[in-house]
C-alpha cells in the first residue's frame, strides 16, 4: 500500500533530507540525517524538526501536526533512497521522547 508522502530534498551524498510538514499547526520544516558510527556502515539516523537557527535536527520536539502517517511515510521513503545508495548499511534509529518507542531498528 502506497501512503501519500511529502516531497524529499537531500543532498548528493543521500545522508541529509528535508521536507516541509503541513498541518493544523501549519508548516515545519523537518530533517533527517544519517551518521555515520564508529562501527562499519551502521548509521544513525537522526530525525525531527529543524532548528531554524542551526540547522540542526531537534528531535526533542512533539510537533503533533495531524500528518504522522504522511510524515512517518516521507522518513521511509528517505530510508529507501539511503539504502539504495548504500546497500550494505544498517541503519540504527531511537526514539527520544516518551512517545516514541525504545528501539527500532531499520535494515
Amino acid at each position: 500500500m502506497l501512503l501519500p508522502r511529502y516531497e524529499l530534498k537531500s543532498d548528493a551524498s543521500l545522508t541529509v533530507f528535508e521536507f516541509v510538514s503541513v498541518g493544523k499547526k501549519g508548516e515545519i520544516q523537518k530533517i533527517i540525517q544519517y551518521s555515520e558510527t564508529n562501527l562499519k556502515d551502521f548509521y544513525n539516523l537522526g530525525f525531527g524538526d529543524k532548528n531554524l537557527l542551526t540547522g540542526e535536527v531537534d528531535d526533542k520536539i512533539i510537533s503533533d501536526n495531524g500528518d504522522s502517517q504522511k510524515v512517518l511515510a516521507t522518513v521511509v521513503a528517505a530510508v529507501y533512497a539511503f539504502t539504495d545508495k548504500y546497500p550494505e548499511s544498517w541503519i540504527y534509529a531511537s526514539g527520544s521522547t516518551n512517545h516514541a518507542p525504545d528501539f527500532i531498528e531499520l535494515v
